[in-house]
This record gives structure tokens, C-alpha cells and sequence, in this order.
């Protein structure tokens, strides 16, 4: 079990929730550590956006629930009218996140009866207000999350698993078996990381220099997550068409080996720019003034075609699935040149910001 930050800001929140509680006198304390269970979010912007729905929530729970408390009583049938109209309110004003705290509000409040009921509940609605101040206030100074750190290391260490996943599938070295279960395991992986992605794209920026800084990096961070994507696509083709790719004419095996080495030597030296840890010099990966366009490719397998159908002595091969193969690659390609020209654009505005994170492999 990995113990992560959000846990334990929820058991801090918790804690301060019921120390503050108590110290302020409020008659029961445990309303306000519920509250901040319900109140803690992943993100600095989630947490703001969720007091403002809370204290509409909760703001609609207690006219609620002072309002049937008042006029029909504190019956249960009261009680589960009350929620009723609580829940009618909240989906119409789209509040549905704030549902649960809402009616825990509603009731606690129709919980009082006597001549005090009035005073009593503007105190339970105070004490779960509590709750969720302190969950927020606990999300923004105690671990604040730093998704952008979170997010590149993320990319990083997936994409350093597809290339040497890419790298034995491509020479036939790969065991059948254990590729099917990493592609799987890939696909979670790149789902994670679209979620980490939203969450950083969420963090808002209150200056104005900084607004641009991430509305770039955002650019090129959804690159890298759609290059990601498109690596993926070349293994799957690769599992896919493993006995297709092992009757290929041993020239063209070669060629797709080459290009695709090339091309993910190509990935791992971006990675390596967008950091400012690769040379200026270095501009062009290794073996690319020997590299066919993708014109040339294509040249090529439509030629090798026409040998196959000419030539008896010729091995058959699938040239349909090696179609699949070749335009997954291609616009694999396509997609590293795209990341790269995004790269170099945001470097050429901001280069001071060099993004300097620790890669660790517990992130994934």
C-alpha cells in the first residue's frame, strides 16, 4: 500500500478540523472532521472550487432544513421530505458534487429540537463550514501538489518503458505473453497521465507572465501526451503483426528496425532538449543524414509490391498489414517532428525556464 500526500493531508485536515472545533466550543466537533473528508480535493483549484459549491450546499441544507423543521416538525417523514427538496435544489443549480455534505448538513441541523433549534443550527452550520475551511487550508500549505513535476517524470518514465518495449518487438525479441500484459499495463499508465494532465491544467497562474509561461507548456505537454499515445499505437501494430513482421523479406525488416531505432533515439534526445540537458550541437539525432523521407519509404514499399506479385521467387508477405505498420510509424514520426518545432518555440520565448525535476520511479 503506497501512503500518498492526499492521505495524509485528509487525516491532517481531520485533525485540525476537530482541534479548531473544539477549541471554538462547538457542541459536536465530529461534524467538522466529516466535512473535511468530504472537502478534500486533489488541486489547489478543485479546492477553491469546492468551498464555493460547499457553502452553497450547505447554505441550501440548512434553509432546508430550518424551513421543515420550523413548519412540519423534526419527524422522520420530515426528514426525508427535507432531503428530497435538498436534492431537487442541488441538481438544479448543478451541484451535484456537493450533494453528501449538503444533506449531512440538512440533517444535522433537523437532528436539534427545543427552542433553540435556530441557534443550534446556525452552530452545526457553522462547525461544518469549519471542516471545509480547514481542508482547504491544509491543501494549500501542507504538500502542495507540484503536478508539472509529477506530470514530466510521469511521461518520462512511460515513454522510457514503450522504447525498449518498441525495441525488442521491432527484433522479434519480445515474449508474446508479457508484451500483451505491458500494453496493458501501458494503457493505464497513458490514462493516469491524462488525469495528471488535467489536473495541472486546472492549477491557475495569478500573473500574467506566468499565464503565458503555462499556456505554452501546456502546448507542448499535450504533445508529448499525443506522441506518447502514438508509440503506444506502434507497439500495438507491432504485437499485432509479430508472425507478419517475422515473414517479411529480411530487407524490409531491416528498414522498419532502422527507422524506428532513429526515430526513438529522436524521442529520448527531446526529452533531453525540453529539459536543457542536451547540447546545442546536438540538434539532429545520430544517423539522420542517412534517414529516408517518408516519400523515399513509401517508394520503396510500393516497388517492393510489385516485385512480390512479379518476381515467383519472392517470399509473400501481408502488404495490407504491413500498411498498418508503416502509417502507424509515419505518423509517429510525424508527431516526434511536430513535439520537437513545439519545443524549440517555447525555448526560443522562455529560455530561462528550464524545467529541472527528479525522476522517481514511485510517481507512476
Amino acid at each position: 500500500m503506497k501512503l500518498g500526500a492526499r492521505i495524509l493531508k485528509t487525516g491532517v485536515a481531520i485533525v485540525l478540523a476537530l482541534f479548531v472545533a473544539k477549541a471554538l466550543q462547538c457542541p459536536s466537533p465530529i461534524f467538522a472532521g466529516i466535512a473535511a473528508i468530504f472537502a478534500m480535493q486533489p488541486s489547489l483549484y478543485r479546492s477553491y472550487r469546492t468551498i464555493i459549491e460547499q457553502i452553497q450546499g450547505n447554505i441550501i441544507g440548512a434553509v432546508v432544513a430550518v424551513a421543515f423543521g420550523s413548519i412540519f416538525g423534526h419527524e422522520f417523514v420530515a426528514v426525508g421530505l427535507a432531503a428530497i427538496v435538498t436534492l431537487s435544489v442541488m441538481i438544479k443549480f448543478k451541484l451535484e458534487d456537493s450533494i453528501s455534505l449538503a444533506l449531512v448538513t440538512m440533517i444535522v441541523i433537523m437532528e436539534v429540537q427545543g427552542e433553540q433549534f435556530m441557534m443550534f443550527g446556525l452552530i452545526r452550520f457553522a462547525t461544518v463550514m469549519i471542516g471545509v475551511l480547514a481542508a482547504f487550508a491544509v491543501n494549500l500549505l501542507f504538500l502542495p501538489p507540484k503536478y508539472e513535476t509529477r506530470l514530466f517524470a510521469s511521461i518520462n518514465i512511460v515513454q522510457d518503458d514503450i522504447i525498449r518495449w518498441i525495441r525488442l518487438a521491432v527484433r522479434q525479441a519480445s515474449e508474446h505473453t508479457s508484451t500483451k500484459q505491458s500494453l496493458r499495463t501501458l494503457k493505464q499508465r497513458y490514462e493516469r497521465i491524462k488525469t495528471l494532465y488535467n489536473l495541472y491544467k486546472e492549477e491557475r497562474a495569478y500573473f500574467g507572465k506566468n499565464k503565458f509561461v503555462k499556456a505554452r507548456k501546456l502546448v507542448v505537454y499535450r504533445q508529448m501526451i499525443l506522441t506518447t499515445k502514438k508509440s503506444i499505437e506502434v507497439l500495438n501494430r507491432l504485437h499485432l503483426h509479430e508472425n507478419e513482421m517475422a515473414n517479411l523479406p529480411e530487407r524490409f525488416r531491416i528498414m522498419i528496425q532502422e527507422r524506428l531505432d532513429y526515430l526513438l533515439t529522436y524521442h529520448e534526445q527531446l526529452f533531453l532538449k525540453y529539459t536543457g540537458k542536451l547540447k546545442p550541437e546536438h540538434t539532429t539525432w545520430v544517423g539522420q543524414e542517412e534517414y529516408l523521407q517518408r516519400n523515399e519509404v513509401m517508394d520503396i514499399f510500393a516497388q517492393h509490391i510489385v516485385l512480390a506479385h512479379t518476381d515467383e521467387s519472392e517470399e509473400e508477405f501481408s502488404s495490407y498489414h504491413l500498411l498498418h505498420i508503416l502509417s502507424r510509424i509515419l505518423d509517429y514520426e510525424e508527431n516526434l517532428e511536430h513535439l520537437d518545432t513545439l519545443i524549440m518555440s517555447y525555448q526560443s520565448h522562455h529560455n530561462h525556464e528550464v524545467l529541472k525535476v527528479e525522476i522517481d520511479d514511485r510517481i507512476i
